[in-house]
């Protein structure tokens, strides 16, 4: 194979930034920060026009998907980005007014019964202490301890809280600034989303034509192929996860009902919302219900959480693995597999991507395995036809 002087000088320039960016790692590191940072609204609004597309293509096939009519046609794009925005806004306001309200109220049941409960803890601590006549604890310090005035120190503690501690006028601008921040990346976030959402199909043929113009046409259809099959991986693990949450919130708020346990609903869609993050998503939203219920009953309480891991370890079993693998074609001990190895590495974000990137990569080998024993088998069954090496057969 005879190389030309190009080829040696990307060779030579490849190996010159490899070598920068492995000698000043740190400043290179800084910087991808730095621009990772200031990219954010992009990113954001990146992400959220890809969570938008998916409902806004299902609305698209059923608005007026036949009819020629020029007003109709027209106004396909904005009545289903319009109504594709406020199905997301619709499901966080239902899951925010199911939630916060009861989980307010049991917050201050804790903290009006707080006191009663130390100063019963104290009291039963005490009289242990003096049943066993043991001498490690003073006699002063016990008669300190039965003196407090809990109920006024538990207030001292939430208003202490709830007035910080420090510089006010600091923490208040600093509030005031990243509140301000916050609201300026998101309204950024969402005009670039509309953007893209407004115009997908332009963006995509422009990206096809830079891509054709500048790299080879090989690579170009291997990049195509594999953008392909992640679109489609994780478009239907998006689907997939979605479903699989309302099953199992649906499934936790029926059992509780039946059980006759408080807070039914709430706790069902708290698990349901939770159940997003792959597999153990369920116990993070079993652990706030089972606190819940207990400041009611606690037999209850106890009572839930052995619910929550029956119901969980069918879900993470037999739901899970049937509802999202089969919806991207990714066998059950793969999805667990990819769930424990992302979470290990990347924690929660790699419990989410984990099991849509298993699927890319699980999808690419067995589409290579079958095209690599078609070619077998053909040459095997035609070996008159087998082409020279180097050569493409029709």
């Amino acid at each position: 194979m005879k190389v030309t002087w190009k080829q040696l000088l990307k060779i030579g320039v490849g190996v010159f930034l490899l070598y920068l960016a492995i000698a000043y790692w740190g400043r290179v590191a800084q910087f991808g920060i730095a621009v990772t940072k200031a990219a954010s609204p992009i990113i954001i609004g990146g992400i959220v026009a890809y969570l938008v597309n998916i409902l806004m293509g299902r609305y698209e096939k059923w608005y007026f998907p036949k009819s020629k009519d020029l007003i109709l046609v027209k106004s396909r794009r904005p009545v289903c980005m319009l109504l594709a925005f406020l199905t997301l806004v619709a499901a966080v306001v239902l899951v925010v007014w199911l939630i916060l309200p009861q989980l307010l109220e049991c917050i201050g049941i804790i903290v009006a019964g707080m006191p009663a409960f130390i100063e019963k803890v104290v009291a039963r601590t005490i009289a242990t202490f003096q049943k066993l006549d043991l001498a490690v604890v003073p006699p002063e310090v016990l008669q300190t301890l039965e003196s407090i005035d809990w109920q006024s120190k538990i207030g001292e503690l939430v208003e202490v809280l709830t007035t910080g501690i420090g510089d006010v006028v600091d923490l208040l601008v600093n509030a005031v600034s990243s509140v301000i921040s916050a609201v300026i990346t998101g309204v950024m976030s969402l005009i670039f989303a509309i953007y893209l959402l407004n115009g997908k199909e332009t963006l995509l043929k422009q990206f096809h034509r830079v891509t054709r113009r500048y790299l080879p046409e090989k690579f170009c259809a291997r990049l195509n192929y594999v953008l392909r099959i992640t679109n489609d991986c994780f478009r239907r693990y998006i689907v997939g996860q979605c479903t699989e949450a309302v099953i199992l919130g649906v499934l936790c708020s029926l059992g509780m009902w039946i059980f006759r346990m408080p807070y039914a609903a709430m706790i069902g869609t708290l698990v349901g919302f939770t159940a997003l993050i792959p597999v153990a998503g369920a116990y993070i939203g079993g652990g706030v219900g089972a606190f819940m219920i207990l400041t009611v009953d606690p037999f209850k309480s106890l009572m839930f959480i052995v619910f929550i891991v029956v119901l969980q370890q069918l879900e993470g079993n037999l739901i899970y693995p049937r509802v999202v693998g089969s919806s991207m074609g990714l066998p059950g001990i793969w999805v667990l597999a990819a769930v424990a190895i992302g979470g290990g590495i990347m924690g929660v974000a790699g419990m989410l991507l984990g099991v849509p990137l298993a699927a890319v990569i699980y999808r690419i080998i067995v589409d290579d395995v079958k095209m690599k024993e078609a070619e077998e088998q053909a040459a095997t069954e035609n070996p008159a036809e087998i082409s020279a090496p180097g050569e493409i057969t029709e």
